[in-house]
């Protein structure tokens, strides 16, 4: 049966198409299917049943989290969905109660800030999401086919989608053309998106573009705990900071494996096979992760990427624009900021969609609100990637950096820090609330303390018992110390 057979037949909105099965399709499908009487969500690779790995998605081997703004998106949109990832294997994570996390001032206290994570691989996100979309009679998938083109129409709109089939066997790898007509189109498509080439082709200029200068580089692993591994915290993080622009992050996943992810600021190669990754982890701030993966067991290889900085594409400060069109995610903006911002985005975008369709009651006309909607989204998670890729100076770098060594002691001024990591909108006026001004003025004197606030790894950890040294065979020369003792190998299991 066709994926259009019956469509808009009752009357209704008529028909959509997502390009792209990534989140940010999916959650614009999910949005669609509330208003549209048919969605058509196109993929050009396969789309797998269960949490496979996709080509597109490549950045799903690094480490991710859901941060509140994208989880509770989700649960708007899918009803119950938070029970379907822990029952998938997501991990809840409370910040920083179950982190040790490394702020830019020092480690920050155990206590209950009420900011929640939820850690995950990527894949398996995407697939829960996608199971659940599934369920919807409205929508279908149209996998092994690629997006080419726009049809425009009368009167500066957008009426459908060429596509081709990815076909081994045909000339060029592809089948022939074809059309999808729609009354809708979302291009949700990522980082390779053509929306530019195809509005270009239609007529339609440039739209400017705001770009960051903030190169990076970073490489992940997945592990298995070493073996008898007892530990107060399930997630480390240790974040950069002034003069130290590493950063590193451990985060527990589904199969009881941590995920891991070294970052580095700047123009230099991700870190390539597991002892370079030991090596970088040994130059963060602190030694902690080093110790605990030097001890883990490698599951996978390293994965190394790197990025010349976050790019935004204006559309909304075009003058002429189609109607019923709307580009949404990383084919919008492609951010590289900490935090998992680009999911909620996506999220972001999607439950904007909805609820502007739901107050205009048609999809028709609407394309300059949605285009300042979706930019309305972009600019809080934008301004924090260009405050990151700018040097740390002036007056805010140092209130900044005043709140950042206040949360070493004080609950509020770490709150505060926890919500600018994990890209949470502070309330109007927050970074000057009286609160937050006397925590900025107390800073604490003296060194922030180097030893991690935990039991089973800080300063009051019982000490582990060092392995035996071998005999000495007789007559043998005693051996010249050498300093500290060399890392055990990635591939040996041990206790930290």
């Amino acid at each position: 049966m066709s994926a259009y057979a019956g469509a808009g037949a009752g009357g209704g909105h008529g028909r959509a198409v997502v390009i792209g099965a990534g989140l940010a399709g999916l959650t614009a499908a999910r949005a669609l299917a509330n208003f549209m009487d048919h969605v058509t969500v196109i993929e050009r690779d396969r789309v797998p049943s269960g949490p496979g790995r996709r080509p597109g998605v490549p950045q799903a081997r690094h480490t991710h989290t859901l941060v509140p703004a994208a989880h509770q998106g989700l649960e708007r949109l899918f009803p119950g969905i938070g029970q379907d990832l822990a029952g998938a294997g997501a991990v809840p994570l409370t910040v920083p109660r179950d982190v040790l996390l490394l702020g830019p001032g020092g480690w920050l206290p155990r206590s209950d800030t009420g900011v929640a994570l939820l850690s995950a691989g990527r894949d398996l996100i995407d697939a829960v999401v996608r199971t659940r979309l599934r369920t919807d009679p409205k929508v279908a998938f149209l996998p092994g086919h690629e997006a080419v083109a726009l049809r425009g129409g009368r009167h500066d709109t957008v009426t459908g989608v060429w596509t081709h089939a990815r076909d081994r066997g045909a000339p060029h790898g592809r089948g022939g053309r074809r059309l999808l007509p729609a009354e809708f189109v979302v291009d949700a498509s990522g980082r390779g998106s053509h929306a530019r080439r195809w509005l270009a082709e239609l007529g339609y200029q440039q739209a400017p573009q705001s770009l960051t200068s903030a190169p990076s580089a970073c490489a992940s692993a997945v592990f298995a705990p070493p073996v008898g591994h007892v530990a107060d915290w399930r997630s480390l993080v240790l974040s950069a900071a002034p003069g130290h622009p590493r950063q590193g992050v451990l985060h527990p996943v589904e199969g009881g494996r941590w995920s891991v992810t070294l970052t580095t600021a700047g123009p230099a190669r991700p870190p390539a096979g597991h002892s370079a990754l030991l090596h970088a982890a040994r130059a963060l701030r602190h030694p902690l992760l080093h110790d605990v993966l030097a001890a883990a067991t490698p599951l996978g290889p390293v994965y190394g990427r790197t990025r010349t900085g976050a790019c935004w594409h204006r559309y909304e400060k075009l003058r002429r624009w189609p109607d019923q069109f709307l580009v949404v995610g990383d084919a919008l903006a492609e951010l590289d900021a900490p935090g998992g911002q680009g999911m909620a985005l996506a999220v972001q975008c999607a439950l904007a969609l909805d609820q502007l369709l739901a107050c205009h009651g048609t999809a028709v006309g609407i394309s300059h609100r949605l285009r300042h909607a979706m930019a309305g989204q972009v600019a809080p998670a934008w301004q924090q990637a260009r405050s990151a890729s700018r040097t740390a100076h002036g007056p805010r770098a140092r209130y900044a950096a005043r709140i950042a060594a206040a949360a070493t002691t004080d609950p509020y001024a770490a709150g505060m820090l926890l919500r600018t990591l994990h890209g949470i909108t502070p309330p109007p006026g927050g970074a000057l609330r009286p609160r937050a001004l006397r925590a900025a003025l107390r800073t604490p004197r003296g060194p922030a303390p180097y030893a991690p606030p935990s039991t089973t790894h800080g300063p009051d950890a019982p000490r582990r018992r060092a392995p035996a040294a071998p005999a000495r065979p007789a007559g043998a020369p005693h051996p010249r110390p050498t300093g500290l003792p060399a890392p055990a190998p990635a591939g040996e299991r041990g206790r930290p």
